[in-house]
């Protein structure tokens, strides 16, 4: 991708789950382009230590002359402990810690120091040597400032995110709740760190997964296998934020199938029960005028941005797809 090739095209986000990392494939965009920001959607807090990760930023920041986003999220337990070998207590409480750390590393200000429940620096006690420092990173960040957003679902996630980030990356979201959604903010907002940047400022980048076809349900059966898979199958029978946030637009029932489907191992009928109405809450999907239409929706809610979710071999078919 060079910046031709990415006209139009604000910034460029990469993920992580078990696979590929978030991290690395952003230094390869940003070595190729010179424009467009480059966001982690999202870089998980139990993968490395927060110090670790507020390295990678401020070098990523540099290398890409002050064009990084830091994007994190708590992920749920069946990833947690079953891919990284980490519990999974109080996430609310691990994040805001996670961030208290990233924050003083970018700020630089003093050597980094954290007494908390889930995150202590220099780190003492049984099992230490007891020669633990509190450093101060040897290079000085690009940008004190260097933004910080938080994927959240939940209420209490997406005010906290409101509180002490720069931005909220919402998924499985849809106009429908923009009074929710601005209520979740509003609470977090009051509270805001002083320190911040203004409420007004804040971004709201929602990820929306893309598929252009000949209609919308030639479009919508290439997004029904992804949401069948968020719904079914990323988290536990306990645990699924994904499918507790489409539940929340009224997809009970279609969840309950997709679950019953996917825990049976029948991965095309978990796919066929997604029903073209969840697929258009959380998705475009359709010819292009009807991407267009449907992205239109957007127009006058918290929504500061949209992030596309498909290969990149895809971006210029759906740039041209979502020109006027």
């Amino acid at each position: 991708m060079t910046d031709d090739d990415a006209a139009g095209v604000d910034s460029v986000w990469t993920a992580e789950a078990y696979g590929s990392d978030a991290l690395t494939p952003l230094a390869w965009w940003g070595a190729r382009t010179s424009r467009v920001r480059l966001g982690t959607g999202i870089a998980q807090i139990s993968a490395r230590t927060p110090t670790a990760t507020a390295m990678a930023a401020l070098t990523l920041d540099h290398l890409s002359g002050g064009r990084f986003v830091l994007g994190l999220g708590a992920s749920g337990p069946q990833v947690v402990e079953g891919w990284y070998g980490r519990p999974y207590p109080r996430p609310l409480e691990r994040t805001r810690e996670y961030v208290d750390v990233v924050r003083q590393v970018l700020r630089r200000e003093a050597p980094v120091h954290l007494e908390g429940r889930q995150v202590r620096l220099p780190l003492t006690g049984e099992g230490t040597t007891g020669e633990g420092e509190a450093l101060r990173p040897t290079v000085h960040p690009l940008r004190a400032d260097l933004p910080i957003h938080l994927a959240a679902q939940g209420p209490r996630n997406v005010a906290l995110a409101a509180e002490i980030a720069d931005g909220w990356l919402p998924a499985f979201l849809s106009p429908r709740l923009d009074g929710w959604a601005r209520e979740q903010l509003a609470a977090g907002f009051a509270r805001r760190d002083p320190r911040l940047a203004p409420a007004d400022r804040f971004e709201v980048n929602v990820s929306l997964p893309l598929a252009v076809g000949a209609d919308v349900e030639a479009a919508a059966d290439l997004l029904r296998p992804h949401l069948a898979l968020y719904v079914g199958g990323m988290g536990s029978e306990r645990s699924n934020f994904h499918r507790e946030a489409v539940e929340r637009l009224g997809h009970d029932a279609a969840c309950a199938q997709i679950a019953r489907l996917w825990a049976a191992g029948d991965r095309e009928g978990a796919a066929r029960a997604v029903p073209t109405e969840l697929v258009l809450d959380v998705a475009l999907a359709g010819r292009p005028d009807q991407v267009r239409a449907q992205l239109r929706a957007w127009e006058g809610t918290v929504a500061t941005g949209v992030l596309l979710q498909l290969p990149p071999a895809a971006v210029p078919a759906a740039l041209e797809a979502l020109r006027p």
